[in-house]
């Protein structure tokens, strides 16, 4: 497997300016030309003030979306077009040679020299698969890119208050679902999923599957993916010897929207994969177990609202992503 091979796909929605670093990483004049990939588009995913084509550096496409369909609908976009040798009407790629792989990047990421191509080499014997790598925090930290497949204990414990204060522990990562033993690993090691900040996917294969589920907004879309895959045979891996900075936060700046966001993409998520109704009472349960934390710690003088944070749950718990306003 070559990087020559491989196409890369930036969903933006927003200002360019935080992608620059990112495009430069992998075509700026300092990137060897063994070490671009064949491609790279930019999917604009309708950008309040659209993404201008003379800010991208030389050598990067742009694809426009007509509306914000969210991160699986841009990437989705970015994949069929690398498929299809086309990015828009007047730049055909007919006669280049098919792309088998795509990466898929967020913009706010931060890679160091030859990190693409070392990841495709490093998966080329376990091709076709999932690739991602280590993902770390502006300080350093890890954000815990391996996966396991969600489960109602995982989300329940996440959702209580009470352990906010201990989720630097160990058992508490075990508890939310985070494979501690592969992120301390080295080598290529197989994960039930790994985070979508950066996956190298089998072009052919996950579009045969449908690529992501854009009803996902936001958030869930590639463990959903990687279900998907997983079932056909197709395994996750975690490339442990590599790393890259996260920034994290761009596409979500609200709080209570990003709430809304995962929430609602768990709950389809459940309905897909699980049991929604039983993911729902147990987080409601949970709920109920913060409202008793909470009114502990207003009698304790502390300034919190027990019954407005209680409210607030229980409406993402049974309404987020029904009707959800992009």
């Amino acid at each position: 497997m070559s990087i020559t091979g491989t196409g890369a796909v930036i969903p933006v929605h927003g200002p360019i300016a935080l992608a620059r670093p990112l495009l430069e990483a992998l075509v700026g004049p300092e990137v060897p030309a063994s070490e671009r990939p064949a491609r790279v588009l930019v999917v604009d995913d309708a950008s309040p003030e659209p993404v201008d084509p003379a800010d991208l550096p030389e050598g990067v496409e742009l694809l426009r979306r007509a509306t914000n369909g969210g991160f699986g609908a841009a990437v989705n976009t970015g994949l069929r077009a690398l498929a299809d040798g086309a990015a828009h009407d007047d730049s055909p790629h007919d006669d280049a040679p098919p792309i088998p792989h795509a990466l898929v990047l967020n913009s706010d990421l931060q890679i160091p020299p030859g990190l693409c191509a070392r990841l495709v080499e490093d998966a080329a014997p376990f091709s076709p698969a999932i690739v991602g790598c280590r993902l770390l925090g502006a300080d350093g930290s890890s954000e815990h890119a391996a996966r396991r497949f969600p489960t109602i204990g995982h989300q329940s414990v996440e959702w209580l208050v009470p352990l906010a204060s201990q989720r630097h522990r160990d058992v508490l990562h075990r508890a939310v679902g985070h494979d501690l033993e592969a992120d301390r690993a080295s080598g290529m090691v197989p994960v039930d999923w790994v985070v979508g900040a950066l996956l190298l996917l089998p072009l052919r294969e996950v579009l045969e599957l449908g690529g992501f589920d854009e009803g996902y907004f936001m958030y869930t879309e590639e463990v959903d993916l990687q279900m998907r895959t997983r079932r056909a045979g197709i395994p996750s891996l975690l490339d442990a010897d590599l790393a890259v900075h996260h920034a994290g936060g761009g596409s979500a700046r609200a709080e209570a929207r990003r709430r809304r966001w995962l929430v609602g993409a768990r709950m389809r998520y459940a309905r897909r994969h699980g049991h929604v109704h039983a993911l729902r009472a147990a987080m409601t349960a949970a709920t109920g177990a913060n409202l008793v934390w909470n009114s502990g710690r207003r009698l304790a003088g502390r300034d919190v609202h027990p019954l407005a944070a209680a409210h607030e749950e229980l409406s993402l718990i049974h309404c987020a992503g029904r009707g959800l306003p992009r």
